[in-house]
């Protein structure tokens, strides 16, 4: 008796868009001014690709604005949680967005 035929793999119905972008703001916290924190932040972004900016704000914190893909965007989250060799990372915090397409995204990523 011939045995019967094995079930097809199931094929997934939804698969990432290689196109998708994503855009997050993450104010960095702790010794992370006169560090070269900015440029070292800038290099990492644009090897993973991404477009946006990275900036000192007055209370000591950087703020950084990044868009690209998921992955990339994700990449540069663990990047940040750690920093260049002389910063001292203490909190990376999301900021929310208030109107993603209000927002003035750099074809490059800069140093503000």
């Amino acid at each position: 008796m011939p045995l019967p035929p094995l079930p097809m793999p199931s094929i997934p119905t939804h698969r990432p868009h290689p196109h998708i972008s994503l855009t997050r703001r993450y104010r960095v916290s702790g010794k992370v001014q006169g560090v070269y924190f900015r440029h070292s932040a800038r290099i990492e972004a644009k090897r993973l690709g991404l477009r946006g900016t990275v900036g000192n704000l007055p209370d000591g914190t950087v703020e950084v604005l990044a868009h690209g893909t998921p992955q990339a965007v994700e990449a540069l989250r663990l990047w940040l949680l750690r920093g260049p060799a002389l910063a001292r990372v203490d909190n990376v915090g999301e900021i929310t967005l208030v109107e993603e397409a209000d927002l003035r995204i750099p074809e490059d990523f800069e140093i503000l």
